[in-house]
């Protein structure tokens, strides 16, 4: 699979990849990396750092907006080879060490199956080596406030729910919000095109999700760059309320 780049704003790249998409912020040579997709994902995330005239050498920082297989894919393959930092909330730190695991089970999905999307999606995700378990052997938790020394300036906003540990990235300068699966715009097994939750099965705790999208709605931006689904624009705020209006 070839790596779809989308600049979507200065310095920043929108990657789809296999059903995930992470994202670059670039700041001359260097770059932060939001999130890695499926471990099979692997050669589109390299090949998606070198598209933006980078390079996995170059990776000042991998930021993880939660630490399911389809984000943390390739997270520890960059910290092992490269010596890059993996950084999360404090709350998913010990998500990405596999600790524990907060993320659908395999009897969940398979109790799904007759909804319309399933088995491709399942499909895809044994493809990809979505079953596997990559954790992150020392992953660090960021500051707990205000934006971080990195290419993008990212500030972390924790928006629990998906998971303990969920964060949000925002932008401010540049309008945008990063929003992990706190929100996205489509998903393989939704019906649903636009701003919604992911379906309630992969939610660690769906009440604490829908809470999260009105700390998503008081973030200042006009482009969303989900984990799950393509770029949207227009206000956030927005967004997360079509999405809360959607899950109630």
């Amino acid at each position: 699979m070839s790596a779809d780049v989308r600049q979507v704003a200065d310095g920043t790249y929108l990657v789809h990849g296999g059903n995930t998409n992470w994202v670059i912020l670039t700041d001359g040579d260097a770059v932060t990396l939001v999130d890695t997709g499926y471990p099979g994902d692997r050669r589109a995330l390299l090949d998606s750092l070198a598209a933006v005239g980078s390079s996995p050498e170059a990776v000042a920082a991998v930021l993880i907006t939660h630490a399911h297989n389809d984000h943390l894919g390739s997270a520890e393959f960059l910290r092992a080879t490269h010596g890059t930092p993996v950084l999360l909330h404090e709350a998913e730190v010990p998500h990405a060490r596999r600790d524990y695991l907060q993320q659908v089970s395999v009897g969940t999905v398979l109790r799904n199956a007759w909804r319309p999307g399933v088995l491709p999606w399942m499909r895809h995700v044994l493809r990809t080596g979505g079953t596997e378990q990559h954790p992150v052997t020392a992953p660090a938790a960021f500051p707990a406030d205000g934006a971080l020394d990195l290419p993008g300036r990212p500030v972390p906003v924790h928006t629990p729910g998906h998971t303990d540990g969920h964060c949000v990235y925002h932008l401010p300068d540049a309008g945008v919000v990063i929003s992990g699966d706190a929100l996205v715009s489509g998903h393989a097994i939704s019906r649903i095109e636009g701003p919604q939750l992911l379906p309630d099965l992969f939610h660690h705790d769906r009440t604490r999700a829908i809470a999260s999208l009105d700390v998503v709605a008081g973030l200042e931006g006009d482009l969303l760059l989900p984990g799950h689904g393509p770029l949207h624009q227009g206000p956030v705020k927005d967004a997360a309320d079509l999405a809360r209006e959607r899950a109630l």
